[in-house]
């Protein structure tokens, strides 16, 4: 796939000068400098150069105030992080690029990252991502009139197809290329077409299959992108090997070592010759003069001659012997460095094999949790059904403890969830005011009972040099300290727990605090403390039989610290409490955070109010037309998307409840179609939110808000209350 990317930096080159003749002219020549030093060092394979002078060329344009020549330095990065592999610093320096180039009309620079952000999301298959970024590359080369890179927008197009199942869309797609006039900037997509097609066919048709992959390699020949030619001769190999074709299977994997091995030489080329050869002139030269003076003494005495001949045969033994010996040596070198060669690819494919079974049990993990909330929506739906119905006093225990437990099992899913998002690296660090003492205090204010339960006295240490409002993410913080406070709170009966922030270090716009979880309870013993931050690890298995849990806040805690950039460390002694410490940086903001008083919402604003609900699962539906009932509100229920988009034609809603997951098309397809005909009624999304989902990316499609199942009844009302009355405002 980097072979496109190839093309694409050629054509993003070619116009980045006309983009620049703008600028003034020492700001261009130090940017173009820089950037065209980096393109250097990346074609000779110098990535640390080359990284390093596009980061000059970012530093220049931001202290310049060059907004559109720093939109070039962070596409430049997010090249060479690409070609690296590094595609979460890939994506993040392209949404940089992006979001400058989006003050300027659309240019080649600006298709060209949209391309490479999809490039990017395809590597790590966010199949959605990856084709909502080619469809604003396509519009944007459309907009500047560049067709020629339709063709390879259309390959990926392809390839989605084919990662999705939809084997005959890519066929029809591959083919379509395939079937285009050939020409210069064509080759790789033909190739790589035929390529994929090959893929599609080795399990069905391997003859087929080859016919393929050979019409590839021609193709190819015409290319200079050798990276293709050695996955299609690689992949020739291979076919010709399962099909008995022995001498053609090694026909081409020789010419696979003798391209990979010219690549090598090339690259080394400059290193000179071999310290041997050097020797073995230098003792060439050596002999020769010997020889003339020995010659010369010939001249002088012929009593000597025999002795000059005794040494002269001594001498060219002497030679013959070191000369073998270097050749020895040579071969030796030669075997060693193919057994080198040999061993890392044996290692690449150990790398792959281990990082497929990462990926394979964080998916796992990913599934059961999202399969498991469904029905789990419907025991905590169920139960706060029945409680709000005035059981029996005697049913009530039986229900409070069925919502304990409905409570407790969708903390553990929601770990697992967590654990895996942030091992994925999918998580985004926030930036935004917050006020840290309002923070800590909301949260010891809802462990009060939990601490009064184990009588536990908290005590809250805040330096009041710490400004008012900091700049951060106030969600991960807060998952920290419910995690750390969580834990010290259930291991500590009878004692006390104290929760510290001071000021460590203080600029002129920046501050470091120092935090600290301290508690006087049963303690970790020093043989658990190397392995306590990891996944489903506990003290003990009496200690997880006595206290519960799932082992995995500390996991996640152990993650979150480093996300913000601290390190969480840890002094415990048994019996006497444990000490979790860490230190964070925040900006600080000048200005001041309006506290919101009063209800969130009012019962009045969803009396009366028209509810659509499109849900699949008739639990679900039971369950959720209960809840609006409760509050006075009308729900009308529809079981797939197909139907909703042409039932809101004609009908009118005061919101819209969309499943994202239903029979036929999805849901975030179906709020894009009513959102072409319907831009006022309020869609709010209701999942069990994957690995691969986000929130930001539901809203992308045209939703309003999301609501996660199992619901919380009070989020529930809330969010549905506050996404109408905003509309009836804005009306």
């Amino acid at each position: 796939m980097r072979y496109l990317y190839t093309i694409f930096l050629f054509l993003a080159l070619t116009f980045y000068g006309f983009s620049q003749e703008k600028t003034a002219a020492t700001k261009v020549d130090s940017v173009t400098y820089y950037l065209e030093l980096s393109d250097f060092n990346k074609g000779n394979f110098d990535f640390d150069k080359a990284l390093l002078y596009a980061q000059k060329s970012k530093r220049y344009s931001q202290k310049n105030d060059l907004k559109k020549e720093l939109a070039d330095s962070y596409l430049t990065i997010g090249e060479i992080y690409h070609q690296l592999s590094r595609y979460n610093e890939a994506i993040e320096n392209y949404i940089h690029s992006i979001s400058l180039y989006n003050n300027f009309p659309p240019s080649s620079n600006s298709a060209f990252c949209y391309y490479s952000l999809g490039l990017s999301y395809l590597e790590k298959n966010a199949l959605s991502l990856s084709e909502n970024y080619f469809n604003k590359a396509e519009a944007e080369y459309k907009a500047i009139k560049m067709p020629e890179a339709i063709d390879l927008i259309d390959l990926q197009k392809g390839v989605i197809m084919k990662n999705k199942n939809d084997i005959s869309g890519a066929v029809k797609q591959f083919k379509k290329i395939i079937q285009k006039n050939s020409s210069e900037n064509l080759f790789d997509a033909k190739a790589e077409a035929y390529f994929q097609l090959s893929g599609i066919e080795e399990k069905s048709n391997i003859n087929s299959a080859i016919k393929n992959l050979e019409k590839a390699y021609v193709v190819s020949k015409e290319s200079s992108n050798t990276s293709l030619r050695l996955r299609i001769i690689r992949r020739l190999s291979d076919y010709y090997d399962q099909t008995k074709s022995t001498n053609l299977s090694h026909y081409y994997l020789r010419e696979f070592v003798k391209i990979r091995d010219s690549i090598f030489n090339m690259r080394n080329k400059s290193a000179g010759a071999p310290v041997y050869e050097k020797y073995i002139a230098n003792e060439q030269l050596k002999a020769i003069d010997k020889m003339n003076r020995e010659n010369k003494a010939q001249e002088k005495s012929i009593k000597f001659s025999k002795l000059i001949s005794i040494l002269s045969i001594a001498l060219i033994s002497i030679l013959s012997l070191l000369s073998l010996s270097l050749y020895k040596n040579n071969i030796i070198r030669t075997k060693t460095n193919q057994l080198l060669r040999d061993k890392n690819l044996e290692l690449e494919n150990a790398k792959e094999k281990a990082e497929k079974a990462s990926k394979a049990r964080a998916e796992f993990l990913s599934t059961v949790s999202h399969e498991l909330r469904t029905p789990l929506n419907a025991i905590n739906g169920i139960t706060h059904i029945l409680i709000d119905d005035n059981p029996k006093p005697e049913q009530m225990n039986y229900l409070n403890s069925l919502k304990f437990s409905g409570n407790y099992l969708l903390t553990f899913i929601n770990d697992i969830l967590e654990i895996n998002r942030v091992e994925s690296d999918v998580v985004e660090v926030e930036k935004i005011p917050f006020d840290l003492r309002e923070l800590l205090e909301n949260i010891l204010n809802s462990f009060t009972e939990i601490a009064n339960k184990n009588k536990t006295v908290y005590h809250l240490q805040i330096d009041e040099k710490i400004p008012s409002v900091l700049i951060g993410d106030p969600t991960k913080l807060s998952q920290i300290f419910i995690n750390l406070i969580n834990n010290a709170i259930k291991f500590t009966k009878k004692g006390n727990v104290w929760i510290i922030a001071s000021v460590k270090k203080e600029k002129n716009n920046s501050v470091r605090i120092y935090f600290e979880v301290r508690d006087s309870g049963i303690g970790i013993p020093k043989e658990k403390q190397d392995t306590i931050f990891d996944s489903f690890t506990q003290g003990s298995v009496e200690i997880n039989r006595t206290y519960g849990g799932t082992g995995l806040g500390l996991a996640i805690v152990k993650r979150l610290v480093h996300l913000l950039g601290g390190k969480i460390q840890l002094q415990s002694e048994v019996n006497h409490g444990c000490r979790f410490y860490f230190d964070l940086a925040f900006k600080i903001s000048k200005n001041r955070i309006e506290k919101k008083t009063g209800p969130a919402y009012e019962d009045s604003w969803l009396e009366n109010k028209k509810i659509l609900l499109v849900e699949d699962n008739k639990i679900n539906q039971m369950i959720t037309q209960k809840m609006l009932e409760r509050k006075k509100m009308s729900c009308y229920i529809i079981e797939n998307g197909e139907e909703a988009v042409e039932h809101v034609r004609e009908n009118t809603y005061d919101l819209i409840l969309m499943d994202v997951h239903l029979p036929g098309i999805n849901g975030t397809t179906a709020t894009e179609l009513i959102r072409k005909f319907n831009q006022e009624t309020p869609i709010v999304a209701l999942t069990a939110i994957s690995l691969d989902e986000n929130r930001e990316m539901l809203l992308s499609f045209g939703m309003n808000e999301v609501i996660t199942k199992p619901f919380d009844p009070e989020k529930f009302y809330e969010i549905i209350a506050t996404t109408i009355n905003q509309k009836v405002n804005i009306a």
